[in-house]
């Protein structure tokens, strides 16, 4: 029986090499983070700079900032230095894929005001709809950046925001919690120019109509939830509604083809954060059970029509909608949620409990 200490032995190094790579994601991230600091001037400080305790940590809004301002220092108020330095922040943040939506869904604001310029010229929409459009203030330029507390210290956070995307980061010692991750696309596929066809938030949206259309139809049956497809996700910005009822199909009553398409989906939101971390959150949401996860839908089980889909598991939540505007459902919002540790709640509590303050 010799090999069952070398068992535990892999299993203790395994151990070992996850926490040590979660702690150097920890660092790389703190020290980009105080390389961006440094760089600050007097008067940028006073935006970028907050206290941990600051209740805008604590809140996230996807919407333009032209109908919700912001906390932090924008992209437009940064030198070229910086800009460069707060790409290294998100870079060190997320992976290669993850990087790529959170860039492209910045790239994607420029766009809009292309095409409903374009739908303006064409006299598609009128002066007052254009003029609404403006005032929105969608920009490459609007997103912003804040940092609670000090990147130096123990506990610290940043939050990377504006129109549909919300990335929060919170580091209590050497824990990090990464949700509410909020993504969302409009238009979810460009229509028109040399865009035509780009689809930034695509894989979210064909895996879910992929595992609904995989079901029996009973089973399709059982998995829709609602006649009424919401405007938004459950759980959006400003509804302040949690997910406490699990509805739809259990993973359980799922092939063994079904299950691998719902993991599909739940590494499409996971794996945006870099490699290390990524494996740390998805192993939580494997050891929690996938035939513990609800797999519920709402509408039809096509693209352009407008649909929803939520997996709610033990440990997390993750919705995805797709909402029409002017004729068709091309509009995606999308969120991971990590259950009872979002802005590091859980963390903190268990620190605060053993420290004195």
């Amino acid at each position: 029986m010799k090999f069952i200490p070398a068992i535990f032995a892999i299993i203790l190094c395994l151990a070992i090499e996850q926490s040590n790579a979660q702690m150097g994601y920890n660092e790389e991230i703190k020290q980009s983070a105080i390389q961006f600091v440094n760089t600050l001037d007097p008067s940028q400080k006073k935006l970028a700079l907050l206290s941990f305790e600051d209740s805008a940590r604590t809140k996230w809004n996807n919407l333009p900032v032209g109908l919700r301002p912001r906390a932090g220092i924008n992209i437009g108020k940064m030198t070229e230095d910086q800009r460069k330095l707060f790409h290294r922040i998100l870079s060190v943040t997320l992976s290669s894929q993850g990087y790529l939506k959170a860039t492209s869904i910045l790239h994607l604001d420029n766009l809009l005001n292309l095409y409903y310029d374009s739908l303006y010229y064409k006299k598609a929409i009128d002066d007052t709809m254009h003029k609404f459009l403006q005032d929105l203030q969608w920009s490459h330029r609007n997103f912003y950046l804040a940092f609670f507390g000090n990147p130096t210290g123990q506990i610290w956070g940043f939050k990377i925001e504006g129109h549909h995307l919300s990335i929060n980061f919170s580091f209590v010692n050497d824990k990090l919690s990464v949700t509410p991750f909020f993504i969302g696309t409009d238009p979810a596929e460009y229509p028109n120019s040399e865009y035509a066809g780009w689809r930034v938030l695509g894989q979210e949206e064909d895996l879910g109509i992929k595992l609904m259309s995989s079901l029996s139809p009973a089973l399709q049956q059982k998995a829709t939830i609602s006649k009424e497809v919401p405007g938004d996700i459950f759980t959006s910005a400003e509804s302040g509604k949690r997910l406490l009822d699990f509805q739809g199909i259990k993973g359980a009553e799922m092939s063994k083809e079904q299950k691998a398409i719902a993991l599909y989906i739940i590494r499409e939101f996971v794996f945006n954060m870099e490699y290390d971390k990524a494996l740390v959150e998805y192993d939580k949401i494997i050891k929690a059970g996938i035939d513990k996860i609800y797999f519920g839908w709402i509408g039809p089980v096509q693209e352009k029509e407008p649909h929803y889909y939520v997996l709610n598991g033990p440990t997390f939540l993750i919705e995805l909608d797709n909402q029409g505007f002017m004729g068709n459902a091309n509009h995606i919002h999308a969120i991971w949620r990590e259950k009872g540790n979002e802005y590091g709640e859980d963390v903190l509590k268990k620190h605060y409990l053993s420290e004195k303050h």
